[in-house]
């Protein structure tokens, strides 16, 4: 079992690190010392609480005799080393760094320990005897340039930086109990085991001295005790491996969240949720709209660790116990709304259009089913409150959620079947709003008299109500069946009165997975409903209301396939206002 702590820095200095041979040399440029040092300069000149503190990146080590063998962290751990050469001269006790040594770094001038020992000795020329000793001077000259500018802005910057840095930088202490080294560092640096926030929370919960209520006074009482607590440990690994696993269940995983999540650890999610965004801006000054933001602009990546590892302080039992309890509470609540076919819509739909998730789970440990149910519903309303069908056009922000309840709503209502909308597919796909009856506007001009011959055997379907022109009906005519040996100069004109007057509202608009709509953008209702059955048979996911109005399912008169008529359009908008009749506002005559 490893054991997770967090350490200040000034609990390293007792230390005797040692880096061995199969790591790289040190490699940080000034570009990453420089981000170093102003981040923790940042967090100092916050002025931060008694309780708060700066976080680095784990240091992974495994006890070697009487040295701290470093698996993983030692680029991070030489950076911190030399930071603290160049502020000894500026510290009054006797605390003094810790000690540092490279393996494969010993040449025939000097060691690496030594190297390291006198670095402000020491000049470029020397450094150039080893390639590994020429990015470490070069590092600490970045220290010593990034002190000395600082110092220009603002007196004592040195003494300013000492205490924080001692005290209240403080790295993510991972002490490894696994025998070989070289595997567990093979593990690490192939991305195979990463050492995400979830992994390290998971060591904090599984800690053994967490468990150790009191001592026994006899081995058969000693015994007892570390059965119980081999016992509790064995039940959180397998609860916690029972969540991970249910959480890779694709449809679970994207129906809890609005967009692509791609974390390993999927269990992070949970504490993620627990523990909140933290209440700071982003570089917009705005508050973060999500984790993922939060952590390509800050690279506090270990955020969520750092909060358990401060409810952790506390290491009684009912303090661990507690925590878990309350992920499992904050999972079944999860996976309840999955296993509940009218809360999985209803809820799969809020969070799709972008409601906040947590804010969803608090009322619902606060409310009776009846109560949170009806609390659903009533987010829903507010959605589409004081809109008017009638009145919604193409590029209405609206028409997109309204659609997508449109469907969602159908599936639910059909209470025969058990079937359920898949949001892990619909959010895996990018989705435009279409026209089911093209724009003729959008429509290409054909160059040649065969592309223009295709075009109208392929769209032109006659409908005596609004094809009536019969000049135009002859010219159509006369290029479909190959009475005219030259192409139509004035083909557009064909085109308007083929696909007639163009319709932006709600009633001509449907959604579409962006690949689909783009293949045939401006074709014709009869071309369209062609490559939907086609798509469709190829396993593409058509949302079920787009389906049926391909299929001219709302229409009572089948007479004319290939053409989205008055009566069609009438028939669709008339189903969606049924449909979502609870949802939205009285609608005008």
């Amino acid at each position: 079992m490893s054991n997770i702590s967090i350490k200040p820095i000034n609990e390293l200095l007792q230390y005797n690190f040692f880096i061995p041979s199969y790591q790289r040399g040190y490699r940080w440029t000034e570009k990453q010392v420089t981000d170093l040092l102003n981040d923790i300069w940042d967090f100092i000149e916050t002025d931060p609480t008694k309780e708060e503190w700066y976080c680095l990146q784990p240091i992974v080590i495994k006890q070697l005799d009487n040295k701290k063998n470093v698996i993983d962290g030692q680029q991070r751990l030489t950076t911190i080393f030399l930071v603290l050469k160049y502020l000894e001269k500026f510290i009054e006790s006797d605390v003094k760094t810790f000690q540092l040594e490279y393996e494969t770094r010993n040449t025939t001038k000097s060691n690496s320990k030594d190297f390291l020992n006198k670095i402000e000795q020491k000049t470029e020329k020397e450094a150039l005897d080893n390639i590994d000793y020429y990015h470490i001077y070069k590092a600490f000259e970045t220290v010593k340039k990034w002190f000395k500018n600082k110092a220009n802005i603002y007196s004592s910057v040195s003494s300013k930086f000492i205490t924080p840095f001692l005290e209240k930088t403080k790295v993510i202490w991972y002490n490894s109990n696994e025998e070989d080294a070289v595997e567990i560092f093979t593990r690490i640096n192939s991305g195979k085991i990463p050492l995400t926030s979830a992994e390290l929370i998971k060591a904090l919960f599984l800690n053994s001295s967490n468990f150790k209520t009191k001592d026994g006074k006899n081995d058969e009482e000693q015994n007892a005790i570390a059965d119980k607590i081999r016992l509790k440990q064995l039940e959180i690994a397998n609860e916690w491996d029972y969540i991970e696993t249910t959480l890779h269940n694709e449809e679970f995983w994207w129906f809890i969240n609005k967009d692509e999540n791609s974390k390993e650890t999927r269990i992070e999610f949970i504490f993620e949720l627990l523990v909140g965004l933290p209440k700071v801006k982003n570089k917009k000054n705005k508050d973060f709209k999500d984790f993922e933001e939060y952590y390509k602009e800050t690279d506090d990546t270990y955020y969520t660790f750092r909060k358990y590892a401060e409810k952790f302080k506390i290491k009684s039992e009912n303090e661990i116990n507690n925590n878990w309890k309350e992920v499992k509470r904050c999972f079944q609540t999860l996976q309840d709304w999955f296993n509940n076919r009218e809360l999985y819509h209803k809820i799969g739909f809020l969070i799709t259009i972008g409601h906040d998730i947590k804010q969803l789970i608090e009322k619902s440990q606060l409310q009776s089913k009846t109560e949170f149910l009806a609390f659903i519903e009533e987010e829903i309303i507010n959605t589409f409150s004081n809109i008017q069908l009638e009145n919604i056009q193409y590029n209405n922000k609206i028409i997109r959620p309204l659609l997508l309840l449109h469907n969602i709503q159908t599936m639910l209502n059909n209470t025969k079947e058990n079937s359920r909308f898949p949001f892990n597919r619909y959010k895996n796909e990018k989705w435009d709003i279409e026209h089911i009856h093209a724009k003729a506007s959008e429509a290409k001009v054909k160059e040649d008299i065969e592309d223009q011959r295709d075009w109208l055997s392929e769209n032109f379907e006659k409908d005596e109500n609004v094809h009536n022109n019969e000049d135009l009906n002859k010219r159509i005519n006369n290029l479909i069946n190959k009475q005219s040996i030259k192409k139509d100069d004035n083909f557009q004109e064909l085109i308007e009165y083929v696909l007639g007057e163009e319709d932006d509202s709600l009633r001509n608009l449907c959604l579409l997975d962006r690949g689909t709509n783009r293949s045939y953008k401006n074709d014709s209702f009869k071309k369209k409903r062609k490559k939907i059955i086609e798509q469709e048979k190829k396993g593409t996911f058509i949302p079920i209301c787009s389906k049926n109005v391909f299929m001219k399912y709302y229409s009572d008169e089948l007479k004319q396939l290939g053409q989205w008529s008055e009566i069609d359009r009438s028939a669709y908008s008339a189903n969606i206002i049924e449909v979502l009749k609870e949802y939205l506002p009285k609608q005008n005559d």
